[in-house]
């Protein structure tokens, strides 16, 4: 019975693919696999500038008006300069964009970054988690196709050394 598109996922009883398909089936699962972690990888990078982002927030105040400072104009060039308004900000929103926003604003907006890109993150490690307990399950049968496969080799190295035996015995 096959699967009609847009059904969802296909389901396929493993012990009943072979010891290719099995390889095939694995190495898809450890692609997979390397791309959930440098997601998280790249998630967490994200979640940590969120939350510097917010902490130098708080280190705003009035008394911080006027005070020499270094501006980012690039990932790793700064100018110098001097806040002019402390309870104004710019925030960068991502591809050249910035908004301004008050105080409690900036805060707010980093919190909710934050909060959402943990949520991306838990989501992202319930599927890799159910992606290597699938990977376990696949492993597993590839080693019982193997020791299938070796138990049979064995035992036609064993009928075929009785065979020469018996025919040696005939002599």
């Amino acid at each position: 019975m096959a699967a009609s598109k847009g059904s969802g996922p296909q389901v396929i009883d493993i012990s009943k693919l072979n010891l290719e398909q099995l390889t095939t089936l694995k190495n898809q699962l450890d692609q997979e696999l390397q791309f959930f972690n440098e997601s998280l990888q790249q998630l967490k990078i994200a979640q940590l500038k969120f939350n510097e982002s917010g902490e130098c927030v708080d280190k705003l105040t009035p008394e911080t008006k006027g005070k020499e400072i270094l501006v980012p104009l690039t990932s790793c060039m700064y100018v110098p300069g001097t806040i002019a308004d402390a309870e104004k900000l710019l925030i960068d929103v991502g591809t050249g964009y910035y908004v301004e926003r008050d105080v409690a604003g900036a805060k707010d907006y980093f919190t909710r970054k934050v909060k959402f890109v943990t949520e991306q993150m838990e989501k992202i490690q319930k599927i890799a988690s159910e992606k290597s307990k699938l990977r376990e399950v696949v492993m597993d049968m590839m080693e019982m196709k193997l020791d299938q496969q070796l138990a049979v080799i064995q035992q036609q190295q064993q009928q075929a050394s009785r065979g020469v035996a018996k025919a040696g015995e005939g002599v």
